[in-house]
């Protein structure tokens, strides 16, 4: 999978790109992501990329010249159709695992990070956008939630993880929350792992299993399943 971020602020990527799940994806070489500052395509000796908005208001907007510029030199023959285009913004489509499996069968994917009180609304306009919004809440720029999506999404390409099922098996997969996990010591300051977890059984541990994460997200996250029987 190919990964183009354009950002303002590249550095703050380092450590992301190198640890974990998406360093090991990138040591596998599963997945190349590239980072693309777009003051770098911005005119003028200040590369100036904002500026203050028609009509007034506060703060400043990111213009449109050097995104345009960008996209225009990443994507020379504008083949916006073999690309998926993420405009990362809080008026955007919320986003949730179904929205990460869809998105982790694209071969090249390429987000924009905003910056400021916001786009140039021709920013919008001029290239076919899936916009996507991590939350009802806004950031001081669009890095953190590309490093969400990276992360969710990088993390179902086969061969990423080490063992197939642990993606499929998580919180959201099948409109639930994941099951309770124990681990070594069988007990803990008067806290017992289930018993049937000791079991050997697996066929009855599959079943409490499904049993228990049904009843944990009736009970936390009941809109998960408001379609379900």
């Amino acid at each position: 999978m190919d990964i183009q971020i354009l950002t303002l602020f590249p550095e703050l990527f380092g450590p992301f790109l190198s640890e974990s799940i998406v360093g090991i994806a990138c040591e596998k070489k599963i997945l190349n992501l590239s980072l693309v500052n777009f003051r770098d395509y911005a005119s003028g000796k200040h590369k100036v990329v904002d500026d203050r908005p028609f009509g007034g208001g506060p703060g400043m907007i990111l213009k449109p010249e050097p995104v345009f510029e960008t996209i225009e030199s990443v994507l020379p023959e504008r083949d916006e159709k073999s690309v998926k285009m993420i405009l990362l913004t809080p008026q955007g489509q919320r986003y949730n695992q179904e929205t990460a499996v869809r998105l982790s069968k694209e071969k090249h994917l390429l987000m924009l990070c905003g910056r400021y009180e916001g786009f140039d609304e021709r920013i919008r306009q001029g290239f076919p956008w899936e916009e996507i919004s991590i939350g009802d809440f806004v950031l001081s720029g669009g890095e953190v939630a590309a490093m969400c999506l990276v992360e969710s999404i990088i993390r179902l390409v086969p061969g990423v993880l080490g063992h197939e099922r642990s993606a499929w098996e998580d919180s959201f997969s099948n409109d639930l929350l994941e099951w309770p996990q124990y681990t070594r010591p069988r007990n803990f300051r008067g806290m017992s792992v289930p018993e049937i977890l000791l079991s050997g059984d697996h066929a009855r541990i599959e079943k409490w299993r499904r049993e228990a994460a049904e009843e944990r997200t009736r009970a936390r996250r009941p809109d998960l399943r408001k379609d379900k029987s």
